[in-house]
């Protein structure tokens, strides 16, 4: 980063009445309504028997469209995505919300999550799905501008495959935000007694969705190999992973999982326009892993790092009632000033 970008970074800060990473965060959640556009939901059909959740906002029809890929145990509702498809369709483009196996929730009771048809859930480096959207978005409209924003664990997918893709990749550009580049990393930091709250929240219905996987999919060969005790006795991301997410997909534990799926690998081999943001006081991830992204990334990769944010929050302005979401802000402006 230049020291001018580094001076412009400077002119914004936290919000003051929402100081630290840990309020930041929090606030990033329940600080806004999760029914901030309205959808329109499409369900496609996958190539092994599954079904995939799209959620659509229209546009003009000579507009660009942006893909949004949300965060662990989000969905199209998480309010970052609520967020950016506003702004987005205030910007005049369409909208498309991916939500990764096992996380769309029912329009009509956000809280309800809708199942999935196979022994499979999601993981921060299940590209086969995100390839499968973009595929089928281009083929539908082979004319329109496809870009794409990332955020925490989507980000990491988007970056994954970007770097699998390369100079093949179908979308124009792409924006990222809180993203965990090395997935140990980050899962030895939220060990740490100020982060195990959100390991917490999150384990609570992954342990779920798991346990019902190896009820509903037991006699499937992959499933019957799961140990549901070692499940439920999972504390921390690296037992859970290394108990479920692992197995069920094909990896020999956690440590195997992390190493082949980290974004920090594949940000070397991007060949498309993109922005990374992330904050140095960010709970989910050290300070040091963003530094080590910085020293290997593309040509073609910005890094832009805040002394502030938490986690894909980044929230300033005056008064809570008149909050601002800097980095959604930013990943807006910076993919609409892109040439069409």
């Amino acid at each position: 980063m230049t020291e001018k970008d580094r001076a412009l970074l400077d002119k914004v800060s936290a919000a003051w009445w929402l100081r630290g990473p840990h309020f930041q965060t929090t606030w990033g959640r329940l600080g806004r309504s999760s029914r901030q556009v309205k959808f329109r939901r499409e369900v496609v059909a996958t190539r092994d028997g599954d079904e995939l959740v799209l959620d659509h906002v229209d546009g003009p029809e000579d507009s660009p469209r942006v893909l949004l890929l949300h965060g662990l145990e989000g969905s199209s509702y998480a309010v970052y995505i609520q967020g950016l498809a506003r702004q987005f369709s205030l910007a005049g483009w369409h909208v498309t919300a991916l939500n990764f196996r096992s996380c769309a929730r029912d329009p009509q009771h956000i809280g309800r999550r809708l199942q999935n048809l196979t022994a499979r859930l999601y993981h921060s480096g299940e590209t086969g799905d995100l390839s499968f959207v973009v595929d089928t978005l281009t083929a539908r409209e082979p004319g329109r501008p496809l870009y794409a924003v990332g955020i925490s664990l989507g980000g990491n997918v988007l970056l994954k495959w970007l770097g699998e893709t390369g100079a093949r990749s179908r979308v124009e550009g792409a924006v990222t935000i809180s993203v965990p580049y090395d997935l140990a990393a980050a899962a030895r930091h939220l060990e740490h007694v100020g982060s195990r709250f959100y390991v917490r929240h999150f384990l609570k219905t992954l342990r779920a969705k798991a346990l019902d996987i190896t009820t509903r999919f037991g006699h499937i060969k992959s499933v019957a190999a799961l140990q549901p005790a070692r499940i439920e006795a999972a504390r921390t991301f690296y037992q859970f992973d290394d108990a479920a997410t692992a197995p069920l997909h094909g990896f020999q534990g956690a440590d195997d999982y992390y190493r082949k799926c980290s974004s920090i690998r594949f940000l070397d081999r991007i060949e498309v326009p993109t922005l990374c943001i992330s904050s140095e006081d960010d709970p989910f991830l050290p300070a040091d892993v963003i530094r080590r992204a910085q020293s290997v990334a593309s040509g073609d990769v910005e890094i832009v790092t805040t002394r502030w944010g938490g986690h894909a929050a980044f929230i300033s302005g005056p008064w809570p009632w008149r909050a601002r979401y800097w980095a959604e802000e930013r990943a807006v402006a910076w993919l609409t000033a892109r040439p069409a």
